[in-house]
């Protein structure tokens, strides 16, 4: 297509990935006040609870939610989710023990990798105005010496995230150093923890005529631009509208609003890991036998159960934002 540009996809939910991203979806909901439940203080009527992921006049969806809007509990083996919450919040439980409720700009990292259940709700904390969410969850796969990894979780709060702002431009780098900025350290485990991987996610905003470059990278790295929200952006001759995802070349890249709204990116970038990928729902492994091994031992240990009192368990209304780990460290804000 160009120099700078392999091709470009519409985007769809999920998200087109690449090696080794495996899932990434982008929810933004116009949360109404909240009620005295932290659901949503609006008629549910007519809505497919448990199962409400349809787009509707209201611009809000349940999800697998009846009561709060979100994920109730459900299993996760041999990959990591990132979920990077830019408005509104999130609640965690999982079968560890550990919990939270991280938003506002703050970003978790949780490893799956041999097994854990958690839940992800949305509670709507306020009940004298609009409860909008904002909010990327991706995927990243785990090689298969690491899929049996102990399941770990780690927040990155949005106060030690780096965000660079210069020109117009406003870069938040969550994962993958830029320049001199280094970026937050990864789980342990995780395929993003050597930097030989080049793993980087950032979050990129252009105001109305500024540019950015992407640097070069080496030739078997992938990188994917994903172009969510504003009015047109320019890389090289092509135009390019909002809702398209956008595989870079792996020269350098400048991307230029040229549109009259600031444009929103999402950049996802990283060596292959390049090896077979098996996948049923929740469960990624290397073969359809570890997927079977992985359904059964979920249906005997549940990933060590649940100690949550609902499946769709929420915090306190008036609990600020906090991590409580495994070992019982516990994180306010």
């Amino acid at each position: 297509m160009s120099n700078s540009i392999k091709k470009i996809v519409p985007l769809g939910f999920p998200w087109p990935t690449e090696d080794p991203f495996l899932f990434c979806v982008y929810h933004l909901d116009h949360y109404p006040k909240g009620n005295d439940d932290m659901g949503p203080a609006s008629s549910l009527e007519g809505r497919n609870l448990g199962n409400d992921f349809a787009p509707n006049a209201q611009g809000w969806r349940m999800y697998h939610g009846h009561t709060v809007p979100g994920f109730p509990y459900h299993p996760h083996r041999g990959f990591e989710t990132i979920t990077i919450v830019n408005k509104g919040f999130c609640d965690h439980s999982d079968s560890l023990g550990a919990a939270g409720r991280f938003g506002e700009g703050d970003v978790q990292w949780m490893t799956a990798g041999r097994g854990v259940q958690h839940s992800e709700m949305f509670p709507l904390l306020d009940k004298d105005k609009d409860n909008p969410l904002e909010l990327f969850q991706i995927w990243l796969n785990l090689p298969k010496e690491n899929k049996f990894a102990d399941p770990h979780f780690k927040m990155l709060w949005h106060e030690d995230i780096p965000i660079e702002k210069k020109d117009g431009v406003t870069l938040k780098i969550i994962t993958g150093d830029y320049e001199n900025t280094k970026a937050p350290l990864a789980a342990p485990d995780s395929w993003a923890a050597s930097k030989d991987n080049m793993v980087a996610i950032w979050n990129l905003h252009l105001e109305p005529g500024a540019s950015f470059t992407f640097p070069a990278i080496p030739e078997n790295v992938h990188r994917t631009l994903y172009f969510y929200e504003g009015d047109s952006c320019v890389i090289e001759s092509n135009k390019i509208k909002p809702n398209n995802a956008i595989v870079l070349n792996n020269t350098e890249v400048v991307v230029t609003n040229n549109g009259l709204e600031t444009a929103h990116f999402l950049m996802l970038q990283g060596k292959p890991i390049e090896e077979p990928v098996a996948k049923y729902g929740p469960f990624v492994m290397n073969t359809n036998e570890e997927i079977e091994k992985a359904m059964q031992e979920y249906r005997l240990t549940m990933f060590g159960g649940w100690p949550w009192p609902h499946p769709d368990n929420v915090h306190e209304r008036n609990r600020g934002r906090f991590a409580k780990y495994p070992d019982g460290t516990l994180v306010e804000k």
